[in-house]
């Protein structure tokens, strides 16, 4: 900016013109300093609009700064990222069989590691689950008297937990009558021994099994009429156990070791059932209760036969899939030497996308083969029309089951490759 002239400018000795002109000079001077200052003016103000001076550096704003300049007006504007559909869970197939042990120590079979080979083609699944009737340990004191006649207590070594895990099985269900046949010490012992063969357990008091399968978790919810385990008879208890499950997990299966035993007891009563003078519960009340509690797939065993299968509000319901592994100890007469490898797949919202029976027989000492005959399929398909009429869930001649009405599925599980029971020194199937 051009300063104005001093005092002693005005007091210079004047020409010819005098006053006059020196005043004109004063404001032509005047009037180009204010001509310089608002070219200078214009200057910055168009530095300042268009990027400002080349010298001139703008701080920068990174997170957690709270001043920084504006940015060039030549920056792209940032792009808004379009709304994503969350990914649907994926649907698991399950394979569910009964009652297992591999004979009572010291009744063990000769070659205990290739006992259950000629079914592990039919059990394959992402999730393979069975229940454990009995013990893993090497404990000795029993519940049973050193006279007694009619008390069980079944136990294998801990190590045989391998063989399970070596056929497949993921999860094990000790909701039982044998479960604590070696005391505290046998309970302790099966956990541990599961637990290092990378087998979840479920069923003891207040035990959700949770395993995952293709980034879906499945959660096992088992019961059996006994305090000492997730006690079906306590309904209110029930209900809140299978809602946590329903929390925890995508997709809940709800086992139950219920009814009464034996070949006579091969029907589903619809009323409370005993057995030795115990309450083996209700199992119907009590699987449609679970239903309607958040259970996707209610499964059972324990009366040591086949029952039939009913479909209840879309979701189905297997009342016993009978004995499917014993060495000795186990009765195989009559309609006891049938049994299954129930398969399905569920969806990620829970319903039933596709489900096969597999039929078995028992050999004369409890081992497992695949039945082409397809005697249990039938045996079950008999059962489930006189017990459930229209709700029954019927199994094809092709092992698959027939779909709750309004159900569109896919071709379902694949077959097994049937394999013949028996093996080496294994005596063959006992016919009626």
């Amino acid at each position: 900016m051009t300063p104005a002239p001093s005092p002693r400018h005005r007091h210079r000795r004047r020409g010819r013109s005098g006053g006059s002109q020196g005043s004109r000079r004063w404001r032509r001077t005047g009037a180009l300093g204010a001509l310089a200052v608002a070219l200078a003016a214009i200057v910055v103000g168009s530095s300042q609009l268009f990027g400002g001076a080349a010298t001139s550096t703008p701080p920068t704003t990174s997170m957690g700064d709270s001043v920084g300049a504006d940015p060039p007006t030549t920056t792209t504007p940032p792009t808004t990222a379009l709304p994503t559909t969350p990914k649907a869970p994926a649907p698991v197939t399950i394979s569910v069989v009964g009652d297992s042990d591999l004979g009572n120590t010291p009744i063990l079979p000769p070659d205990p590691s290739a006992y259950l080979q000629p079914v592990e083609s039919a059990l394959r699944a992402q999730v393979v689950f069975g229940n454990l009737e009995g013990t893993l340990t090497d404990a000795t004191t029993s519940k049973c008297g050193a006279s007694s006649t009619q008390c069980y207590a079944f136990r294998n070594p801990p190590a045989y937990a391998q063989i399970f895990r070596s056929a497949g099985f993921t999860v094990v269900n000790s909701a039982n009558n044998h479960s604590h046949d070696f005391g505290a010490q046998g309970v302790a012992d099966t956990t541990a021994a599961l637990q290092s063969a990378g087998i979840v357990q479920a069923g003891l008091p207040g035990q959700i099994g949770l395993v995952s399968a293709g980034g879906t978790t499945v959660a096992f919810v088992d019961f059996a009429p006994y305090a000492t385990t997730n006690n079906m008879l306590d309904l209110t208890a029930a209900k809140t156990l299978i809602q946590q499950a329903r929390a925890e997990a995508t997709l809940v299966v709800v086992y139950m070791h219920a009814g009464a035993e034996g070949s006579a007891a091969d029907h589903v009563t619809g009323q409370e059932e005993t057995y030795v003078g115990e309450d083996r519960g209700n199992p119907k009340a009590f699987a449609h209760a679970a239903v309607d509690d958040g259970a996707d797939l209610v499964v059972a065993s324990g009366p040591h036969v086949l029952r039939g299968m009913e479909y209840y509000n879309g979701h189905l319901i297997a009342y016993s899939l009978g004995d499917f592994v014993g060495y000795q100890d186990f009765s195989t007469s009559g309609s006891l030497d049938l049994s299954g490898i129930l398969t399905v797949t569920l969806e990620g919202s829970g319903a039933l996308a596709a489900a096969r029976f597999t039929p078995l027989v028992l050999s004369g000492v409890g081992q497992p083969g695949v039945d082409p005959s397809d005697a249990s399929a039938s045996f079950v398909n008999q059962l489930s029309n006189e017990d459930f009429g229209a709700a029954a869930a019927l199994i094809g001649p092709n092992g698959q089951l027939a779909m709750p009405p309004g159900t569109t599925t896919g071709p379902g599980p694949a077959a097994p490759a049937q394999q013949p029971p028996g093996g080496p020194g294994v005596p063959g199937p006992v016919a009626g």
